[in-house]
């Protein structure tokens, strides 16, 4: 085992996730359960958007494509992350690696702008209803979807590849159960002081001001909300934020904790359940969060059991 820059390379051994090897096969089965659900979830929400034409809408449009990037990025990491659990090699190829690398990178700062984006378009639906259908018009969701993919893109190519300049020197076992920027920085035997500044000028860009644009909106929207008379009318604007809140809640509380930390202040096998979390449990929430309290979405699905029932007796 050799540099990264050394054309041999074979790859890595991601260590065991926790210190009680007994606990792998209850993890694995775990996880598979959450990754089916996460499956199940965002598939449905894709599904349901699409087909039905009452949810064809700027607020869809970005929940769809929130759900297919959580698709994407556990499927980038979630089954590797089974075959170690279940494989005592705990083996990854380098080329595995850096594709994992590349992809998660990439798709988790996209999910960082989408959710800024969404926060854009709740400010708009409730700060100047009147003016929604106008300014929030398709050509503009696309460019905005288009932004928040290209803005990963970006970040993973400059992130991802200089982390991948470091020598490793030796330096093979990677102390995680997946392969990421900040685990992959500690390998190198050179002094990686401008990787780890660059690390954090992106996780400024990508977390910090996605959450202070986030605030600024949901700052105009609580004003908004306050100035409504009628308690009804209250609680419906508050329900057609909430979801998204409570999302945006969990997913940078997470992030925020893995990436701006200092790396001494945590334990690693504290750092290793906060990476599950994001991972694994996030992509499976955000579903069930936006099910369980939209009542467009509640209906959508009732609506098309009763059309399955409805062919069902017709044939």
């Amino acid at each position: 085992m050799r540099s990264t820059n050394e054309s041999n390379i074979t790859g890595f051994i991601l260590l065991r996730f926790c210190d009680y090897p007994q606990l792998q096969k209850v993890l694995f089965v775990i996880i598979l359960i959450l990754y089916l659900l996460t499956i199940f979830g965002n598939t449905t929400i894709i599904l349901v958007s699409h087909l039905e034409s009452k949810l064809h809408t700027p607020m869809y449009f970005f929940l769809s494509q929130l759900s297919f990037l959580d698709l994407c990025f556990t499927s980038s990491v979630i089954p590797q992350l089974l075959v170690n659990l279940w494989d005592p090699m705990k083996n990854i190829t380098y080329g595995g690696c850096v594709v994992q690398l590349y992809v998660s990178l990439a798709l988790g700062s996209t999910e960082c702008v989408l959710l800024a984006v969404m926060s854009y378009d709740r400010y708009i639906a409730i700060c100047r209803p009147l003016h929604y259908t106008v300014l929030m018009h398709p050509r503009l969701c696309m460019a905005l979807a288009s932004l928040s993919w290209l803005s990963g893109v970006v970040t993973t190519l400059v992130q991802s590849t200089l982390t991948l300049q470091l020598p490793l020197c030796g330096h093979y076992q990677v102390d995680h159960f997946n392969c990421e920027v900040p685990v992959l920085i500690k390998l190198a035997c050179v002094d990686t002081t401008f990787n780890e500044a660059e690390l954090f000028v992106a996780s400024i860009i990508f977390l910090i001001v996605p959450i202070f644009f986030i605030l600024i909106s949901y700052g105009y929207i609580a004003q908004a909300v306050l100035k409504i008379k009628s308690a009804s009318g209250r609680k419906k604007a508050f329900g057609t934020c909430s979801s998204h809140m409570i999302v945006v809640i969990i997913f940078y509380g997470t992030i925020i904790f893995m990436y701006l930390q200092p790396a001494n202040s945590r334990s690693k096998e504290q750092g290793k359940f906060v990476s599950l979390f994001y991972t694994v449990v996030t992509p499976m929430l955000n579903p069930v969060i936006y099910t369980l309290r939209n009542k467009e979405v509640k209906w959508a699905l009732k609506k098309q059991r009763e059309g399955e029932r409805e062919r069902e007796r017709e044939s």
